[in-house]
């Protein structure tokens, strides 16, 4: 018998069909970072641009949100501090949207991307941030007058490859590199086991921000005396595809070429970045020819899981002129050191840097972070007082785990972690034979004078807790060091001595206050130190020193931040005290060598300001504007040596003070531009304070044009000239040089007046 269905069994089902369509409901998931950092952004506001319907990101910043559409779904993304996206996608998607900061608004923006992430203007700390901009702003070769415009921080460079970096006076006194300041890419340590950190050996396009921590504050990075310097590696971005060539010529045979491929897939990405730079230099015996291929890429491997891949490869050969007499800088500033040229002295090393990140989100509370790293170095250095053959492999653990709790008008963030470090170092010293040879010839390896073993190990544990309330934020932290020395001498054939250090335990404790809306205040008391590297324990024989000790020292520091309420004008003030004892002295013999012992106490104090500020900003056209000065009052508080009493003197080769000025120009044709000045007090050549280098000022500029042709691609020309006034200046002073005040050879000559110009090709897919 047929079933019949009537006509209000149809309209009952007709109804609920229709009311069901209508009803349903598409979802969009993603997760939003910044662009330059890849750090996840909470609390941002994702907005359904047809339906008005508004969600936040979470703490790991991932949102979901319901949308009315299958396709074509527009989301609207802001946050303060960052400039607003709209994207398109589709429901269902799982996207990752990236945020660019705002240049007047980065006290909004997080920092600390490696450990526990706060917005800058909570931070207990004095934290500089470079952006991916400023590392731009000059020929993208040298280092020095990027991170010279940061308070409190000054980089000396002699040449391309001999350059040292203090803040706060701390690492001043290191011959020839930097020292005493704890650096790493991503989360991969860049100070090697001797505790030396050459972050200029990076190829700077494979750097997107830069975060400078200035003194012992940061519990989690090994609290270097000085502070820390976090490089956030350049990623690809998801979801596009791009490959850039930059070319650069300038002055004094200057050739550079970097190329870039960056791809990226909807949850990895690739970015690998080639470079190639050639100078003649400035000085006889100052040619350099550097290689370095990068690779850096991320997985989200699932919704829990990320890891992170970096590898490096460096190749150098540089020629080294070494410093002058005064006589000479000031007439023959192009010349070598007559015994470097005669030598043919030069480095030609190779570095090799490999490591992985990964991170597991356990729930939203707790998420563990490990990586695993390793860099293998090899480095031959005629000098004529002999030839240097160094071999050096590192291998080390870091990990982590970090949680946050959110209560109802507080949260807590905490980490506590570990890291392990192994460094396995040779050097092999041979007679140089330069002089029983033709001028001309260069160094000759003779009889091998040393052969030492060295390794050095070392543990970190830590522990850092953040409390925040309303306006309030407490920062806890506790440091452990455990560093331990094995030598062995195996040209003599002598047994294994072991050297460890004592156990050193660096606590800190900081408040940050907001007083209102605009105006944070902060204060820290923080302990910190620096063992000697591989150079400074060693005598000039090659022996070991066993009295050799670490520097150790405390900061006391009280800062604010600030900015109007229209943003205008912004900036930050701090002003500090480092007591310093068991200071590291390097002395210089005759032969040109270096000799390490500890010799006193030494004063930090000093005072750092930062003001920016908007002079023009309208749709078509931006001046901005900046001031920066630091004054110090660096001085020895206690320091004997031998006969002498250096007590009340200045601390040696550190400016009295450094003040910066500049303008920059951004029009909506494509036109930029920047003129920035620098102005930098005497510093003092000798612990004696009897030679100084004189004060000099400096004017560098830079021109450009940006255009997009199509939506694909894009060209950059640019030009620019530093030391426009052609000022003659110490670049670099190599201190307590052996002599007397008229033959020592304390001076690096600058460059003078130079120029370079470049273009950038563009192409994305």
């Amino acid at each position: 018998m047929p079933i019949k269905f009537s006509p209000n069994i149809f309209l009952f089902l007709l109804f609920f069909s229709v009311t069901d369509l209508v009803m349903a409901q598409y979802v969009v998931k993603g997760t939003v970072i910044d662009t330059s950092t890849n750090i996840v952004l909470s609390n941002a506001t994702v907005v359904d641009f047809e339906t008005k319907t508004e969600v936040k990101t979470n703490k790991k910043g991932k949102f979901s949100i319901e949308v009315k559409s299958a396709l074509d779904v527009m989301l609207v993304v802001s946050l303060k501090g960052y400039q607003t996206q709209t994207v398109k996608t589709a429901s269902g998607e799982n996207i990752i949207i990236a945020l660019y900061s705002i240049r007047n608004q980065l006290d909004e923006v997080i920092v600390n991307g490696i450990t526990i992430q706060q917005k800058l203007k909570q931070t207990t700390e004095s934290i500089a941030i470079v952006t991916e901009s400023e590392i731009n702003s000059e020929n993208t070769v040298q280092l020095a007058p990027i991170l010279n415009r940061v308070p409190g921080v000054f980089m000396q460079s002699g040449s391309l490859n001999t350059n040292r970096i203090t803040i706060r006076g701390i690492g001043a006194r290191s011959p020839f590199s930097t020292a005493n300041i704890r650096a790493y890419y991503a989360d991969i340590p860049l100070t090697d086991g001797n505790g030396e950190s050459a972050i200029e050996d990076l190829e700077l396009a494979a750097i997107s921000r830069m975060e400078i921590h200035k003194g012992p504050s940061s519990s989690s990075y090994g609290v270097g005396l000085g502070g820390t310097i976090l490089l956030y590696p350049e990623f690809a971005k998801f979801n596009e595809t791009s490959a850039d060539l930059f070319t650069t010529v300038g002055s004094y045979g200057l050739f550079r070429t970097v190329a870039k491929v960056m791809h990226g897939g909807k949850k990895a990405n690739v970015n690998v970045i080639y470079s190639n730079t050639h100078s003649d230099g400035y000085r006889n015996n100052n040619s350099l020819d550097k290689a370095t291929a990068t690779i850096t890429s991320n997985w989200l491997v699932d919704d829990k899981n990320e890891l992170t891949f970096i590898g490096n490869y460096t190749s150098l050969k540089a020629f080294i002129p070494s410093s002058l007499n005064r006589e000479d800088y000031e007439n023959l500033p192009r010349n070598a050191a007559t015994i470097w040229k005669n030598a043919r002295g030069f480095e030609d090393f190779k570095k090799t840097l490999f490591g992985i990140n990964w991170s597991h989100e356990f729930n939203e509370t707790y998420t563990q972070k490990t990586s695993v790293f390793t860099s293998f170095n090899n480095n031959y250095e005629p000098r004529p007082f002999n030839i240097l053959e160094e071999k050096a492999t590192t291998f080390g653990l870091r990990t982590r785990l970090l949680a946050t709790k959110n209560f109802e008008n507080s949260s807590l963030k905490w980490s506590v972690g570990g890291e392990l470090f192994f460094d396995d170092y040779n050097a092999k010293q041979f007679d140089n034979l330069y002089q029983d040879f033709p001028d001309g010839t260069g160094s000759v390896a003779g009889a091998i004078l040393s052969n030492i073993d060295e390794n050095r190990n070392y543990f970190n544990l830590f522990a850092e807790a953040i409390y925040s309330r309303k306006k309030l934020s407490i920062s806890i932290g506790l440091h452990l060091n455990q560093t331990k020395y094995t030598v062995q001498d195996q040209l003599n054939g002598s047994n294994e001595e072991d050297f460890t250090f004592d156990a050193i335990v660096s606590p800190k404790l900081g408040v940050n206050y907001a007083v209102s809306s605009n105006f944070n205040l902060f204060g820290s008391v923080a302990h910190g130190f620096s063992t000697p590297t591989t150079s400074e324990t060693l005598f000039p024989n090659g022996a070991f020193n066993p009295n050799i000790k670490p520097e150790r020292g405390w900061n006391f520091e009280l800062g604010s931040r600030f900015h109007t309420t229209n943003r205008k004008l912004s900036g930050s003030v701090s002003i500090y005290s480092m007591a310093v004892s068991d200071l590291l002295v390097n002395r210089r013999t005759a032969t040109d060598q270096n000799i390490t012992l500890n010799a006193g106490k030494t004063a930090h104090k000093g005072i750092e300001a930062a003001l920016s500020y908007e002079v023009i900003q309208t749709e078509r056209f931006t001046l901005n504007s900046y001031a920066n000065a630091s004054i110090n009052d660096f001085s020895f508080k206690e320091f004997t040596e031998t006969n002498a009493n250096f007590s009340g003197n200045d601390l040696t080769g550190v400016p009295k003070s450094v003040v910066n000025l500049g303008i920059k120009m951004v029009d909506r044709s494509g036109f930029y531009g920047r003129f920035d000045f620098q102005a930098v007090g005497e510093m003092p050549a000798n612990d004696e304070n009897t030679v100084y280098s004189d004060a000099f000022e400096l004017l560098n500029g830079k021109i450009g044009y940006y255009n997009k042709i199509g939506s694909q691609f894009s060209y950059d020309i640019s030009i620019g000239a530093n030391n426009i006034f052609d000022t003659a200046y110490t670049s670099q002073l190599q201190v307590n040089a052996f002599g007397n005040d008229t033959n020592a050879r304390y001076f690096y000559p600058g460059l003078p007046f130079n120029m370079y110009g470049g273009i950038q090709l563009s192409y994305k897919l």
